[in-house]
């Protein structure tokens, strides 16, 4: 069953080569870190691999940003718990890479997660030598879980979900694949010893992909328990330029993927209608579609502002109000009166800029993506306003929107109209927005539940 799923990997891995060779060479992607991916190096770990004696590491992944935004104070109290032993994080894609090394400077290592083949995760395993694995939402590998369970390292998935999405397509795989998959799913969940999941309804389709129903809890979801950010340089050049400049009101459209950028902007444009003033901060989710956006900027015939061109210190400085000073100037970043947009082409800066808003939208809902975490404006008590594609977080959006939380809409236009909407009732937008900051509040906890389990197991290995 092992050496099928083996076999498969690697035919994968040579049909998507080709791909892998090109964004390598063209964005620097996967090919600087194969060496990690394939276990034979991991120049982050340094002496810490090699050392002897030392205590068995705690071993946090986290896919991607989301992920490693949602697993900072989990990690944070992680190390606080356990100082003496190594606190090692991995992630999947550069930019969560990046953000880990920014946000979690109090790690002992960031590094990349193995590629699921036997040879590669054994290294790994032998490189951190953890005494527990801690995996942020669902990502199942089973060789790396196999391997875990034959070294006696508990692996326990917190925050865990399974969207509707993802659990169609199972058991879509199931009609056709179904006596090799379901048995290889069961395999490698049975080599999981707790399941963390964020609802009911995720604990019932883990339970229904095989996972043994008394090794699944309900403990919430780590997105709730998350730190409200703190100033950062760029909030504050911004909440000082649009004072300074007399603009607003001040949306930010975040998290926006591919071919959503002009939906923004036509949401925009709805709100230019009656609020010629306004200013937009366009934050693609990711790196490769900043040059995408900058064009579809371009072609609306707006005037924008790059923040990657701004003389504000970058991610990782503190809100000291230094960067207001810095953008300030011929050619440092000022809003002129031809300038509509910021364009945030940067990772790890977005979720402050969401405290100096006027309105929020939250991207990957109005193409069918699954939609983004709407917890970050909330928490600065901002109405988050969202597509209709929300599969990954149904249930948060459907809470939200039933408490008058937030509101979702069906396309661009209506975004635009929804901000409008809002801005004109400044009484109930304040009224929605301190709903939405009080069920953040509300449905915190999942760390405190995850950290105990994570005790539990530890101890059980310990043989205490």
């Amino acid at each position: 069953m092992y050496v099928v799923y083996s076999l498969l990997m690697g035919l994968a891995a040579l049909v998507l080569a080709p791909y892998w060779l090109v964004q390598g060479l063209r964005h620097g992607k996967y090919l600087s870190n194969l060496g990690e991916r394939l276990g034979f190096s991991f120049p982050a770990l340094g002496k810490l691999a090699a050392a002897a004696g030392r205590p068995g590491a705690i071993w946090i992944h986290a896919v991607s940003v989301g992920e490693v935004l949602s697993g900072a104070t989990l990690a944070r109290k992680l190390k606080e718990q356990y100082p003496q032993r190594p606190l090692i994080v991995s992630t999947t894609t550069m930019t969560g890479q990046a953000l880990a090394r920014e946000r979690m400077d109090f790690v002992d290592a960031v590094i990349y997660f193995p590629l699921d083949w036997a040879f590669a995760v054994r290294r790994a395993m032998d490189a951190v030598r953890p005494a527990i694995v801690v995996v942020l939402e669902t990502e199942i590998w089973p060789n790396f879980l196999r391997e875990a369970r034959r070294r006696k390292v508990p692996v326990i998935f917190v925050s865990g979900r399974v969207s509707e999405r993802s659990f169609a397509r199972y058991q879509k795989y199931f009609g056709v694949f179904g006596s090799y998959l379901r048995p290889l799913l069961r395999r490698a969940l049975a080599d999981a010893d707790a399941f963390l999941m964020q609802s009911e309804k995720d604990a019932e389709r883990i339970r229904a992909l095989g996972a043994s129903a008394d090794r699944v809890r309900v403990s919430g979801n780590l997105k709730y328990d998350m730190e409200k950010p703190a100033a950062t340089p760029l909030s504050n050049w911004l909440a000082a330029e649009t004072t300074r400049s007399g603009r607003g009101p001040v949306v930010v459209a975040g998290s926006v993927v591919a071919t959503e950028e002009p939906l923004a902007l036509i949401a925009f444009g709805t709100l230019q209608g009656e609020y010629p003033n306004a200013l937009l901060v366009l934050a693609p989710r990711k790196p490769e579609r900043f040059e995408a956006a900058a064009e579809f900027i371009d072609e609306s015939h707006r005037k924008y502002l790059r923040r990657s061109e701004l003389r504000v210190a970058g991610p990782g400085s503190t809100g000291n109000g230094a960067g207001v000073a810095a953008g300030a100037g011929p050619g440092g970043g000022e809003i002129t009166n031809d300038v509509t947009v910021v364009l945030l082409d940067s990772i790890g800066e977005l979720a402050s800029l969401y405290g100096v808003a006027d309105g929020a939208f939250v991207g990957g809902s109005l193409v069918p993506s699954g939609g983004h975490n709407i917890l970050e404006p909330a928490a600065f008590g901002k109405v988050p306003v969202f597509g209709p594609s929300m599969e990954n977080f149904s249930e948060m959006a459907a809470k939200f929107v039933a408490s008058g939380a937030a509101i979702q809409v069906e396309n661009p236009e209506d975004a635009g109209g929804a901000w409008i909407e809002l801005l004109r009732a400044p009484e109930r937008m304040k009224q929605m927005g301190a709903a939405a900051q009080r069920l953040v509040e509300e449905s915190r906890g999942a760390t405190g539940r995850a950290l105990e389990e994570i005790a539990e197991q530890i101890g059980a290995r310990d043989g205490r």
